[in-house]
Formats: structure tokens, C-alpha cells, sequence
């Protein structure tokens, strides 16, 4: 396996990164609009994040796929609110790297589904704990903060089915036959 991307690859990278970084820079929009009416649905919208590596993996199925496109993702979210560009920045490297590192673990050769829900479960879980925290939900009752635990560790893995599906998308439509190039 090559450890050079060719330019076709980097240019998909980039294509998926502005789409997905559209998607993570509404959802930056609606951070504050969903913390302050239902902060439990938090970890749902911040589940969109996985979108990036799930869709570059998936549809390329090679090294350093999510943590490059993750990044470009980061930057055009970045652009709809230059205050959080760190936390952009932030969650892209530390979701790509998730995504990178289950990867690594079957060195770049198992690509089934069930690969890519872990790197969701653990970034699910992940959120969980940070949020639950961080948006003080100890707070509210506890029926509350159950429901904010659950929708937390399903969002990034039902983003993930999302990704799945797109990847699989661009797949049929020959992005890695044109990409390999």
C-alpha cells in the first residue's frame, strides 16, 4: 500500500470535507439554539461531526482519508462561525483520529460496517461523558439525563449509517475508480 495520496484522492478529500463542513457549520448554527430549549439533543446534532471520515473511508477505503477530510470539513465549518474554529478544529482531529485509529487497528483492510459503528460507539460514548459535563446536565432529572446519554451514543452512530450510505453512494458512482487514477 502506498503511503502517497494521489492528487485525485486529496481533491475527493476536499469535495467531501465542504460538503460535510456545510453540514458541521449548521449544526455549530444550532448549538446554542438546541442547548438552551433541549440540551439532551446535543450529542445528536454533534453526532453530525462523524460525517467526514465515515463518507472519505467508506468511499476511498485508504490511510488518512477521515483525518484529512475532517480537517477540511473543520475549516469550511470554520467559515459560518470563525469564533469556534478550535472546537472545530478540535473535534476534527479527535474524531478523525478515532476513525484513523479503528482503521490502523485492521490495518487498512476490514472495511464492513460493523468497523465503522465502533469508531461511532466510541465517539458516541465520548460525547457522552464530555457534554453531560460540560452542558452541566446533572441539572436536570434524571429521566432527562438518560435520555441525553442514550440520544448522545446513538447520534454519532446513526450519523455514522448516514455516512455509511453516502460513502456507498459515491462508490457506485465510481469516485474511487476515478480517484485511483
Amino acid at each position: 500500500m502506498s503511503s502517497r495520496l494521489p492528487t485525485s484522492v486529496l481533491l475527493t478529500c476536499a469535495a467531501i470535507g465542504v460538503a460535510t463542513g456545510i453540514v458541521g457549520g449548521i449544526a455549530g448554527w444550532l448549538t446554542p439554539v438546541v442547548l438552551l430549549s433541549f440540551a439532551p439533543l446535543y450529542g445528536l446534532l454533534l453526532g453530525s461531526h462523524v460525517l467526514p471520515g465515515i463518507i472519505a473511508q467508506e468511499a476511498l477505503r485508504r490511510p488518512f482519508v477521515a483525518i484529512i477530510t475532517h480537517l477540511f470539513a473543520a475549516l469550511v465549518a470554520s467559515a459560518f462561525n470563525p469564533t469556534w474554529a478550535p472546537r472545530f478544529i478540535g473535534t476534527a482531529l479527535l474524531f478523525g483520529a478515532i476513525q484513523e485509529g479503528v482503521a490502523a487497528l485492521t490495518r487498512y483492510r476490514v472495511w464492513g460496517p460493523w468497523r465503522f459503528f465502533i469508531s461511532g460507539g466510541i465517539i458516541g460514548v465520548l460525547v457522552a461523558v464530555v457534554v453531560f459535563f460540560a452542558a452541566d446536565l446533572a441539572r436536570f432529572p434524571v429521566w432527562l439525563q438518560i435520555s441525553y446519554l442514550v440520544l448522545s451514543v446513538l447520534g454519532p452512530v446513526a450519523w455514522t449509517a448516514v455516512g455509511l450510505a453516502i460513502g456507498a453512494g459515491l462508490r457506485r458512482a465510481g469516485v474511487p475508480r476515478r480517484s485511483a487514477r
